[in-house]
């Protein structure tokens, strides 16, 4: 009987399922992504590690694979992705133009790194990496994973949302990354909804929440859905 039983606890199977089925999101912003395309191929197999699930929707992945150069206009969509993903999430930042802007770094158009916008787990340097490099990217972020649960916290830094020495005031690009920062106001400054982070004219996401009270706007907007 002792030899068909397995006794462990429950956080450390909690922590082997999830470091073991990362599904990355679908997406890839440069050239970077042609190597983590390949990655997946039968020649790395990006399936001994559970990860080759590549997931086109954010609320099905828990990995993002930042992938290429990230600009200023594509970093709030970067940054929505992630905030559409599911917890826990992680975060690899893969190649120098996610890392740090690559030899776009002091160029008007790109972002000088990923983590300005987004927590980043693990970096893998390379111009661009192959896919040798992301699978110990990959395997890093297990052990990063592992350490968590002995920790009990996150160990990235999180983003400030203070882009104030980047871009100037009244930037729309710059309102609309604060935006997606708490608490998460409109680009005008008007709050969201409470519970679902909608605006005011998404009717159909608004919630009923009794503290949206204090959002007449948002409670007119629900009175004219029904």
């Amino acid at each position: 009987m002792r030899q068909q039983l397995l006794v462990t606890q429950v956080d450390k199977v909690f922590s082997w399922a999830r470091r073991s089925s990362l599904w990355p999101a679908m997406f890839g912003l440069a050239c970077c992504a042609i190597e983590m395309i390949a990655t997946a191929n039968a020649r790395y197999d990006l399936a001994r590690f559970g990860a080759e699930v590549f997931r086109a929707s954010p609320r099905q992945a828990d990995m993002m694979i930042v992938a290429g150069t990230v600009t200023w206009k594509m970093a709030p969509a970067v940054r929505r992705i992630y905030l559409q993903m599911a917890e826990p999430k992680w975060v690899i930042s893969m190649g120098s133009c996610s890392n740090i802007g690559g030899p776009f770094a002091h160029g008007y158009s790109t972002l000088p790194g990923v983590n300005n916008v987004i927590p980043v787990d693990v970096y893998v340097p390379g111009c661009p990496p192959r896919p040798e490099s992301l699978l110990a990217g990959l395997m890093l972020l297990q052990d990063v994973i592992e350490e968590e649960r002995e920790l009990g916290r996150k160990l990235r830094p999180e983003p400030t949302g203070d882009f104030s020495s980047m871009l100037p005031e009244g930037d729309p690009i710059r309102r609309e990354l604060e935006s997606l920062f708490p608490p998460y106001l409109n680009i005008d400054g008007t709050p969201r909804d409470p519970l679902t982070g909608a605006l005011d004219n998404d009717e159909n996401f608004l919630s009923a929440h009794p503290g949206a009270d204090s959002y007449p706007d948002q409670q007119s907007g629900q009175a004219g859905a029904r």
